[in-house]
């Protein structure tokens, strides 16, 4: 029976569990995940960021779902991982180069925010990955449980399947339509999926099925890939606010090709926790 240090935080309601593996290892993450995440059984959260020492920039952070899959990129979890990192000053730099799965990310501290350098989206369906021909996977129409949704495809890192709405995504049933398009057989690493309503040009509501989470109260990564999607289509700005059921998250698609995304990040609480051998 060994102890394990951690910090409960969150983005917008979208939670985490963070375990710093600088000073403590953390042996078999995928069944911590499985164990802890759950909110009845366990701790409680939506996932599990790693933070340890990197060879390639400030620090390494890995991504592990409730369900124990390993994702490349959580644009709630970074500003969450860098505003640990800033709390307990293990450095002094106000802009972080964060290795990820999905490359290098740059987190820049904005007073009490965090601004989040997301990268250039990617629209090559071999790269997000979606099976479909072309140069571009938007507007494929996927018969789900006899809706005919039509679906737009991009990576910010990892997969995204964007759907635009008539109406605001309230009473949508996000529960049933996101466990079938994340899992549809196009997806070969299955996708997160995005029900969102262009409100005005500068306004987006939102809702998410987190791939390996389930319906999450904000998903960062998410609303770039909505907010990109939308500004291609010209239904909205090069800059909106994205509002998701825990928050509103700032994303602009520069000049420079990058996305970047702003918004909060909190922490909750810390505690430890006793780790018998898992599995």
């Amino acid at each position: 029976m060994g102890t394990i240090n951690f910090v409960k935080m969150h983005g917008l309601g979208n939670d985490f569990i963070l375990i710093d593996c600088l000073n403590q290892s953390l042996p078999e993450p995928e069944k911590f995940a499985i164990k802890y995440c759950d909110r009845r059984f366990g701790i409680g959260s939506d996932q599990l960021l790693l933070l340890y020492p990197s060879e390639v920039a400030d620090f390494k952070m890995r991504i592990f779902n409730a369900d124990g899959s390993e994702v490349e990129m959580c644009g709630n979890g970074i500003r969450c991982f860098a505003k640990y990192i800033w709390d307990r000053k293990l450095t002094d730099k106000e802009v972080l180069e964060v290795e990820t799965l999905a490359g290098i990310i740059k987190p820049r501290k904005i007073g009490e925010l965090v601004q989040v350098d997301m990268g250039k989206p990617e629209f090559s369906p071999s790269k997000i990955p979606v099976d479909v021909e072309g140069d571009r996977a938007f507007d494929l129409i996927l018969e789900i449980s006899g809706w005919h949704a039509r679906i737009n495809c991009v990576s910010m890192g990892n997969p995204h399947a964007v759907i635009f709405l008539d109406e605001e995504p309230k009473n949508f049933a996000v529960t049933k339509y996101g466990p079938l398009i994340e899992n549809h057989p196009i997806f070969p690493k299955r996708t997160n999926v995005e029900f969102a309503f262009v409100k005005n040009p500068n306004e987006i509501v939102m809702r998410v099925w987190e791939r390996g989470a389930g319906e999450t109260l904000a998903c960062g990564t998410g609303a770039c890939a909505t907010a990109v999607v939308s500004m291609i289509k010209g239904i909205t700005d090069r800059k909106v606010t994205v509002h998701l059921l825990g928050g509103d998250l700032m994303i602009e698609w520069a000049e420079d090709g990058h996305v970047y995304m702003t918004g909060p990040a909190e922490e909750v609480f810390e505690g430890i926790v006793k780790v018998p051998q898992i599995g």
